[in-house]
């Protein structure tokens, strides 16, 4: 009779608790949801994101700019020179050659954590690559042609240099160009005005396939509106993702953020 008692007991016991469960449905939801949700940083990008890169926080959303800078072309019908943006906004730009389009790793680093980078493209003929890129693309990567194969446009003849720089009648004409290695003489300026260039993209700061940050100015520091080019990995040194988060890194330190070459130009 007892055992049959304590028997009971413990199935009524185990009911109780069951319906404890069940009448309070909010609070098992609740501790399910604490249980699986992951925090989230800006924009609703998981933390784990951008810890994942090597960030301390994810890197805040750059500004529109209210209007475009004060820049002024070459001359009339030639293209901006920039590798300076004018602008309070605490953003740089990070720019890439067509290489790092083709790292897959690098893909999902721009796609995560939203950078968005500028690509300029290239084919490694004398025939540009306007508007595409092959895949993997990243996400949020504007990309621009051409990043030319050949050595240098300076010194060619204005037809040659403008067949380069226009590239097939079929494809798009870049908006945004890059010279081979930067290097452009006055030829280079009246063949990509003609072509609807409207600004030529050089740079201000580098970062070498070995990480190191080399500057054209009397600044030794990452300042707003820098126009940064990350050069292609070498076949020593450490990964374009990893100089890219130490880059990122940099940015933090300063309370900057990458912002978007288009918008300001």
């Amino acid at each position: 009779m007892r055992l049959r008692e304590l028997a009971a007991g413990v199935l009524a016991l185990a009911l109780l608790t069951g319906c404890a469960q069940s009448v309070d449905p909010i609070e098992r939801l609740g501790r399910k949801a604490a249980q699986e949700v992951r925090p989230h940083g800006h924009a609703g990008r998981p933390v784990r994101s951008y810890r994942r890169w090597g960030l301390q926080a994810p890197l805040p959303r750059a500004p529109r700019p209210a209007r475009a800078p004060a820049l002024r072309p070459a001359g009339p019908a030639l293209p901006l020179i920039v590798s300076h943006v004018p602008t309070h906004d605490r953003v740089v730009f990070l720019t890439y050659d067509d290489g790092a389009a083709r790292d897959p790793r690098f893909a999902d680093m721009v796609r995560e954590l939203r950078l968005p980078v500028s690509v300029f493209t290239a084919d490694g003929t004398a025939a540009p690559v306007h508007g595409h890129l092959p895949r993997p693309r990243p996400a949020d990567a504007g990309t621009h042609g051409p990043r030319l194969g050949r050595t240098t446009l300076r010194g060619l003849p204005y037809a040659g240099q403008r067949a380069e720089i226009c590239g097939r009648p079929d494809r798009p004409r870049p908006r945004l160009f890059r010279p081979p290695h930067g290097a452009y003489d006055g030829t280079t300026l009246r063949a990509a005005g003609d072509c609807g260039v409207t600004a030529l993209v050089l740079w201000c700061v580098s970062m070498n396939s070995a990480g190191r940050l080399t500057y054209t100015r009397t600044a030794r520091h990452l300042t707003p509106g820098d126009i940064v080019f990350v050069a292609p990995d070498a076949a020593t040194g450490p990964p374009l993702t990893q100089r890219t988060s130490r880059l990122l890194a940099r940015l933090e330190e300063r309370g900057l953020t990458v912002g978007r070459l288009e918008d300001y130009l």
